[in-house]
């Protein structure tokens, strides 16, 4: 029988990542980590800001930031929203609205400030301790990306980053203190956020810098092979110590569509979809490279340095579940010079028949039904909506209201794609909107960028009181979310 709306106990949520919401800069026994040395000038132009949002690390910059550990308003993740000093009142922001899910990370220098540390922080903990325990107080389950981007820095400048196994080693560390020390406070465990960010934003995904590589692109791939050893080897300590727990994989998605239905552009479709989504997901469950990789890697001169014991590593230890970003989509076409546009993660081949927002990212609602069905029909796995969100500029009026009709449709068209889907027998289990309460935007690290149905008095300087007040769209959610997706007017 044909499902005919969302499941009775759907996850309705938000996302949040704390290198962009905590701030509390070395407070309470925090480490530096790498999230906390990009570097953005607030008078940047529109231009500049696009071409030095940071994506790439570089020495100079690297050592620059280090240099300087007093700025905060040119490092913007430094100071976050506060929300590691305002949890409190936020939490009870979020109980209004009636999420059902709370989907942030855990910052690993907060609990390891070097990351190889002989103990824990105990302060950090406790502050996830506290957060985890108040949102089940609540009836907030707690969906936790264990690394949302951000590592220790002293595991970048003692041990290289990923590219050491002494970085897995110290990982596994962290985790096992998170399953024992927070397992029962967590109800969805994320080992990885946007797996495939380490291709296509090396600085945030691997911590890569580029300059000091000799060969940048087989370091990536060696960084990610490490990711996904580290990533099985959590599954299995996961499983071992939490019985029954629900450990998952995500990706950044990148819907493509062929750019026309000449045969070529069907089949870069294919390996667009291979190369930049699949692989990645295909690892994580099942077991193993996919066979395409042999061809890619032998074409772009990649060599992976594989130790004894890691396939069996990699084939025992699968997701429970997959969870994706999905902003936008692309097209994929042999043909030279075709348009481009501004995607996560990404630029991206522009699609004459969508809409693009006030950042370029193209809007399309019906590749989020496509996707759901694409991942669904090749994993036969639950699947969760890990981030999807409008990035907007919004205008406070001169009686404090905030009127987003933009952030409402483009809520609005998205669950209803989501509501198809589970029509076409997708097991959707939950949907975490990104940005949910404003925060410093991690690819362009404006503030201005805003995806939240809850403003912060925040520039892109830092400068505000950093207040918190409902938009339009926060009423529109908090309907959507109480009669499970029924009523989405505006």
């Amino acid at each position: 029988m044909m499902k005919t709306g969302f499941p009775k106990d759907f996850l309705w949520g938000g996302a949040m990542a704390s290198s962009q919401a905590e701030g509390a800069f070395l407070q309470d026994g925090k480490g530096l980590d790498t999230q906390d040395l990009r570097y953005f000038d607030p008078n940047w132009t529109k231009e500049e800001r696009a071409q030095k949002s940071n994506r790439r690390m570089n020495d100079e910059k690297f050592k620059a930031a280090l240099a300087d550990l007093e700025d905060l308003e040119h490092y913007p993740f430094r100071h976050g929203i506060d929300f590691y000093n305002r949890w409190q009142e936020d939490l009870e922001l979020f109980a209004e609205l009636g999420i059902k899910v709370l989907r942030t990370s855990v910052c690993w220098a907060r609990i390891f400030p070097n990351g190889d540390d002989a103990q824990p922080n105990e302060a950090g903990l406790k502050f996830y301790m506290d957060l985890f325990d108040a949102c089940h107080a609540h009836g907030i389950k707690v969906f936790a990306t264990i690394l949302h981007y951000n590592i220790p820095l002293h595991l970048v400048t003692e041990y290289g980053g990923w590219k050491s196994r002494k970085t897995v080693e110290c990982y596994v560390r962290y985790t096992r203190t998170l399953f024992e020390r927070l397992g029962d406070r967590v109800d969805y465990w994320l080992p990885f956020n946007e797996f495939n960010a380490g291709k296509f934003n090396p600085y945030n995904g691997v911590c890569l810098i580029e300059d000091q590589e000799e060969d940048y692109q087989n370091a990536i791939f060696q960084c990610l092979h490490h990711q996904f050893i580290a990533n099985a080897l959590t599954i299995q300590q996961g499983h071992e110590i939490l019985p029954g727990s629900k450990i998952g994989g995500m990706i950044a998605r990148f819907t493509t569509y062929p750019a026309t239905c000449k045969p070529d552009d069907v089949m870069q479709m294919i390996l667009d979809d291979q190369y930049s989504n699949w692989f990645y997901l295909d690892v994580m469950t099942r077991g193993k490279y996919p066979a395409y990789m042999e061809r890619y890697f032998e074409q772009q001169g990649i060599h992976i340095d594989w130790q004894p014991g890691d396939a069996e590593i990699l084939k025992n230890n699968s997701i429970d579940f997959v969870a994706f970003s999905y902003y936008f989509s692309q097209v994929s076409t042999t043909e030279q010079g075709w348009e481009k546009t501004s995607g996560n993660l990404i630029m991206a081949n522009k699609n004459p028949y969508l809409e693009t927002s006030e950042w370029g990212w193209q809007k399309d609602p019906v590749g989020l039904r496509v996707t759901l069905n694409q991942v669904y029909d090749r994993y036969q796995l639950p699947v969760f909506i890990a981030e999807n969100g409008l990035g907007a500029v919004d205008k406070v009026e001169a009686d404090g209201s905030i009127h987003d009709p933009y952030r409402i449709d483009y809520l609005k068209a998205h669950v209803e794609q989501m509501k198809e889907a589970v029509k076409d027998g997708v097991e959707l289990i939950g949907y975490t909107m990104w940005g949910f309460i404003d925060l410093v935007s991690c690819g362009s690290m404006e503030m201005s960028k805003r995806y939240g149905v809850i403003y912060v008095d925040q520039d892109d300087a830092g400068h505000g009181t950093l207040a918190r007040s409902r938009k339009d769209s926060f009423y529109w959610y908090q309907k959507c979310i109480a009669t499970n997706g029924e009523d989405l007017e505006g």
